[in-house]
């Protein structure tokens, strides 16, 4: 299965936590308890009865299966560290800007008679903070995965193959079949 900007996004954000999210089954039911303020609310975001999430927080159950594992872990670590994550989010967009490393196929539309064959590259390119910015506030607001790469691309065809846009102007990027990508604040 292909990686996808979304989930590398949330793993570069991952990085810049402090301390390290709840490992065990019980203690991240109670994080998710808490921060989602009841066990009502936790039992839905996960998909399962609100018993059963009383149940993980009383330490009765105590390895959940394995699709269940990973929402859990999904559902903290989408929460965890609010605020380290916001002051990654407003560096990476304002100073910092992000590093791309994708292994994908990119085509090109350009001018008639240049190769536009689309063919698998392996490309590590930083992104400035503009691209930071937009990818972000993409994904917060809910951009799906073809929106998230269509952002991508413009920013990889930007600073990778029209280097700042001094060369090649006009040339659109596809970024299809992904089969890699890693994003690094």
């Amino acid at each position: 299965m292909a990686d996808s900007i979304g989930d590398s996004l949330d793993r570069a954000l991952e990085g810049a936590f402090t301390r390290p999210a709840p490992k065990s089954a019980q203690a991240q039911m109670k994080y998710l308890v808490k921060q989602l303020k009841g066990t009502k609310a936790a039992a839905e975001a996960l998909g399962v009865s609100q018993r059963t999430v009383e149940r993980y927080v009383a330490g009765k159950f105590k390895r959940p299966r394995r699709d269940l594992r990973e929402r859990i872990e999904r559902e903290v670590k989408r929460r965890w560290q609010p605020q380290i994550r916001a002051k990654a989010k407003k560096r990476a967009a304002s100073t910092g800007g992000l590093v791309v490393y994708t292994r994908a196929r990119f085509g090109f539309t350009a001018a008639p008679g240049t190769t536009d064959d689309a063919r698998i590259r392996d490309i590590t390119q930083a992104l400035p903070p503009r691209w930071a910015d937009r990818l972000f506030e993409a994904r917060d607001a809910g951009a799906n995965e073809q929106q998230l790469q269509r952002i991508a691309a413009e920013g990889l065809a930007e600073m990778y193959f029209r280097a700042g846009n001094t060369r090649a102007s006009g040339l659109g990027v596809e970024f299809t079949d992904v089969e890699h990508i890693q994003i690094e604040l």
